[in-house]
């Protein structure tokens, strides 16, 4: 009787065994896959980044030809 406990006890301790190597793959796939995930996030934020001083430097020009049209206009008002 004790052998089929002794049996019982190592099937346990075997599908336990096999239960957290699969959980260890699956927490290095998990981490492969936010390692993955942060450099898309980087990539986006530095996207972002250059898009939004893009976007300041064509306000800036855009101001400028503002400007620029007004001087041409108020000189043309004064002809």
């Amino acid at each position: 009787m004790s052998f089929e406990v002794f049996e019982k006890l190592e099937t346990k301790v075997q599908q336990a065994i096999d239960t957290i190597t699969l959980l260890q793959m699956e927490i290095e796939e998990l981490k492969d896959k936010n390692s993955s995930l942060v450099q898309e996030i980087d990539n986006a934020k530095s996207g972002t980044e250059s898009l939004v001083r893009e976007n300041e430097q064509l306000k800036q020009e855009l101001q400028s030809w503002q400007e620029r049209l007004r001087g041409l206009l108020g000189r043309m008002e004064e002809v």
